[in-house]
């Protein structure tokens, strides 16, 4: 599914393709999360770094993390369109008699729209009867902190960042960065380039170590999620591109 699969309706007429940008996400979240880790491999063994390369360093990261979640929007976004175009030329009879009921039964795209992202997920799965994901599972939970931190990014609101503890006049409760902090801190390694003394988030947190961990549980969600529907998944081809390091 990673190929535009063409679709001829006669000799006189024009070709139609469906294309998959799920994929190219996935793939550009991989190469960018291989990337980052070559800077960081290449600082660990000479211990120098310049400027340049941690400019490119953080801007590989960044992106690679966004494009983990843009896969997982495109994905369920896709296999909606799917549905409700009858779009039907990817799946046996099986499947499409599937994709039929959830065609039919969410047939309401504004409805679809206005989910939140792993809601969609969950609903998709609830239409087909297939079991849902239970909110303790650590891949699920992962995803829905991980989409936290690209909703924070992608809609940033500039706060105090905190980086010695201590009575501070006129700030009150804890900072998105410290709630993230308190739940990411041992998921993965930091960043190596940030400095002691700088913040968790974003600092420490934005490293090759997070975008590793977006990649493979974005990824883990996503299997599980065509498992249950019994659904072929669409980047099974290309599995091999998607190494982290």
């Amino acid at each position: 599914m990673n190929k535009i699969p063409l679709e001829t309706l006669d000799d006189e007429t024009a070709i139609r393709f469906r294309d998959c940008f799920s994929v190219r996400y996935i793939q550009s979240a991989a190469v960018l999360c291989r990337l980052g880790y070559q800077i960081e491999k290449e600082y660990s063994e000479s211990g120098e770094i310049s400027e340049e390369a941690c400019i490119r360093h953080e801007a590989l990261i960044l992106n690679s993390i966004l494009s983990s979640v843009a896969f997982l929007e495109s994905i369920i976004n896709e296999l909606y369109s799917d549905a409700v175009d009858k779009a039907y030329i990817f799946y046996d009879d099986k499947n499409e008699i599937l994709l039929k009921t959830i065609g039919e039964k969410w047939n309401n795209e504004k409805n679809f729209d206005r989910q939140p992202l792993l809601n969609k997920y969950q609903k998709m799965m609830l239409i087909a009867g297939a079991p849902e994901f239970d909110d303790d599972e650590p891949a699920f939970t992962n995803v829905r902190n991980l989409v936290e931190i690209r909703n924070f990014l992608m809609h940033y609101k500039r706060e105090w960042l905190t980086v010695k503890k201590g009575k501070v006049t006129g700030v009150s409760g804890i900072t998105h960065g410290e709630k993230l902090e308190k739940i990411l801190k041992t998921r993965f390694a930091p960043n190596p380039f940030a400095h002691k003394n700088q913040p968790f988030f974003p600092d420490k947190c934005l490293g090759h170590g997070c975008a590793e961990w977006a990649i493979v549980n974005s990824l883990i969600v996503s299997d599980e999620f065509f498992r249950r529907l019994d659904f072929p998944v669409p980047y099974d081809d290309i599995r091999n591109e998607l190494k982290t390091r």
